[in-house]
C-alpha cells in the first residue's frame, strides 16, 4: 500500500460522521489559519482565512491522484469503509473530496503553519487583528436592530410585496401588468440574492440551527439551488481564497465560447433556467437524502410560483405562466452577472504558493461599487458598496458592513493598503473593451497577475 493511502486510512479512521454534520454549513470547517475575535456571540473575520500550505495541499492532492492514476477511494475500499457523499469540497474537476482527503489537507496545513516563526505569524496577523478589534468595538455597541433587524425587515417587506405583484398581474391595464412584473422581479432578487447571501454567511440570525434552516429555505426553496454546494463554493472557496488562481478566482463566471455582447446582455436572461440545471448536476456530490431534500425544496419553490400565477394572477396557459416566471426571475439578472464579475475579475490575482497576508488579499482583490438604491435594496450593501468590508468581515450583515465602511476605508488608506472603488459604468466599459483578456484567456499563475 502506498504511503499516501496509509495516511488517508489513518485519518479516515478518526473521522466521525456526526462531527462532519456539524461542519456542513457556514462558519464551520473553513480553511485553517483564520483569525477569530469573539465577543457577545459575534465572530468577525472568521470565514476562510487561508494559508499557503492549505492552498498548496489542495492543488497538489488533486494533481497527485491524476498523476499517479490511483483511485481516490481505493484505500478505503480495502478496509471496507465507505466515504461520506455529503459535501466536503469539490476538486478541480468538480469531484467531491472524501473526508480523509480533507483531513489530510488540514493536517498538512497546520504542520506547515506551525513551522513558521512565532514572530512572523504575529507580523502577518497584526494589521488584521488591529482592524478587527476596532470593528468589534463598533459591533459591541450596536443594537440587534442594527446587526440583524434592518436586513430582516427588508426581506420581510419583499415577502409582503409578493401578493401585490401577483394581483397587479390580473389587471387588463398594461401599466399595472408591467408594475406587477417589476414588483415581483425586485422582490424575487431581494429574497433570493440578499436573503441567500446573508443566510449562507449566518448573518440573519445568531442561532446556528435557525441559520441552517434559513440557508435551506432561501437557497433551495427560493433560489432553486443546492445549499450545501452553494455555501461551500461561496464561503469556503471564494471567501477563503479570494482571487487565488484555481481556487477562488471567480472562474466559474467565465464562459469563453460566448462573445462579449452575448455574455453581457443576452445570456443573463437564461439564469432562471441554468440555475436549477446546474444545481441538479451538483447533487451527485451530496448524500442521497440531501439530494432528495434539495429536489423537493426546488420543486416546492418553482411550483408555488407557477401555481400562484395560474390561480391568483389568472394566467390562462402554462406557457404564458412560464414566460412570466422567466421574465420576473431574470429582471435584474444582468446586474447580478455584472456585479459578480466587476468586483473581482481584472483585479490582482495570486498564486496558491505565494499568498499575501489576509488583509492584503482582501483589500487588493475586492472592489466596491457606488451606492445604488435599487441594487442596495435587492442585492444588499455587502454585494455592492461594501464588498471589501464584507470580505474582511463576512459574518456581518449588510447594514453592519455599511456602518463600519468609514472605519475600514480610513484604516486601509492610513496603512497605505488598496481600497478599490469604481463606478458601474466604468467597469462595464472596461469589460467590453477587454473582454478577451479578462473573461476568455486564463491568466498565468504568478505571484501577482492581472490589471495592476
Amino acid at each position: 500500500m502506498e504511503p499516501r493511502q496509509q495516511e488517508m486510512l489513518m485519518t479516515n479512521q478518526e473521522w466521525r460522521p456526526e462531527r462532519r454534520e456539524q461542519k456542513q454549513f457556514v462558519g464551520e470547517g473553513a480553511p485553517s489559519g483564520e483569525n477569530s475575535f469573539q465577543e457577545g456571540g459575534e465572530t468577525l473575520g472568521r470565514e476562510g482565512a487561508p494559508t499557503q500550505g492549505t492552498a498548496n495541499a489542495i492543488l497538489q492532492l488533486q494533481s497527485s491522484f491524476k498523476r499517479e492514476g490511483t483511485p481516490e477511494n481505493e484505500g478505503l475500499k480495502e478496509q471496507g469503509l465507505r466515504p461520506s457523499q455529503d459535501y466536503s469540497g469539490l476538486g478541480k474537476e468538480g469531484r467531491s473530496s472524501s473526508p480523509a482527503e480533507e483531513m489530510v489537507i488540514l493536517k498538512r496545513a497546520v504542520k506547515e503553519e506551525d513551522m513558521l516563526p512565532a514572530g512572523e505569524r504575529r507580523c502577518e496577523d497584526s494589521l488584521m487583528r488591529e482592524l478587527s478589534e476596532m470593528v468589534q468595538k463598533v459591533v459591541k455597541k450596536s443594537s440587534w436592530w442594527e446587526k440583524h433587524g434592518i436586513d430582516v425587515t427588508i426581506i420581510a417587506l419583499n415577502f409582503l410585496f409578493l401578493p401585490v405583484g401577483f394581483l397587479l398581474l390580473r389587471s387588463d391595464s398594461i401599466f399595472s401588468f408591467l408594475m406587477g412584473i417589476v414588483v415581483l422581479g425586485v422582490a424575487h432578487f431581494t429574497i433570493t440574492v440578499k436573503g441567500s447571501h446573508l443566510a449562507s454567511h449566518s448573518s440573519l440570525v445568531e442561532s446556528k440551527s435557525w441559520g441552517k434552516v434559513l440557508a435551506i429555505f432561501f437557497e433551495e426553496v427560493c433560489s432553486a439551488f443546492t445549499a450545501e454546494q452553494g455555501t461551500y463554493n461561496h464561503v469556503k472557496l471564494h471567501h477563503g481564497y479570494t482571487n487565488v488562481i484555481g481556487l477562488g478566482d471567480s472562474s466559474t463566471w467565465k464562459i469563453p465560447f460566448l462573445n462579449r455582447y452575448v455574455y453581457m446582455f443576452i445570456a443573463p436572461i437564461a439564469i432562471p433556467i441554468i440555475t436549477p440545471l446546474v444545481a441538479i448536476g451538483l447533487l451527485k456530490e451530496v448524500r442521497l437524502k440531501t439530494a432528495i431534500r434539495t429536489l423537493c425544496c426546488m420543486f416546492l419553490g418553482l411550483y408555488s410560483h407557477y401555481w400562484l400565477l395560474i390561480n391568483i394572477s389568472e394566467f390562462r396557459s402554462t406557457w404564458s405562466a412560464l414566460g412570466c416566471m422567466l421574465l420576473t426571475r431574470s429582471l435584474l439578472a444582468h446586474s447580478y452577472i455584472h456585479v459578480n464579475i466587476f468586483q473581482h475579475i481584472g483585479l490582482p490575482m495570486f498564486a496558491p504558493n505565494k499568498l499575501p497576508k489576509r488583509i492584503h488579499m482582501m483589500s487588493s482583490g475586492v472592489l466596491n461599487l457606488p451606492r445604488n438604491a435599487l441594487l442596495d435594496w435587492s442585492f444588499g450593501h455587502s454585494l455592492i458598496s461594501c464588498h471589501t468590508e464584507h470580505h474582511l468581515f463576512p459574518t456581518l450583515s449588510d447594514n453592519m458592513c455599511l456602518k463600519i465602511k468609514p472605519l475600514v476605508s480610513q484604516y486601509l488608506k492610513e496603512k497605505k493598503l488598496p481600497y478599490n472603488e469604481d463606478s458601474y459604468l466604468a467597469r462595464l466599459k472596461l469589460f467590453l473593451n477587454k473582454y478577451e483578456e479578462l473573461m476568455v484567456h486564463v491568466p498565468p499563475i504568478t505571484e501577482l497577475v492581472g490589471i495592476q
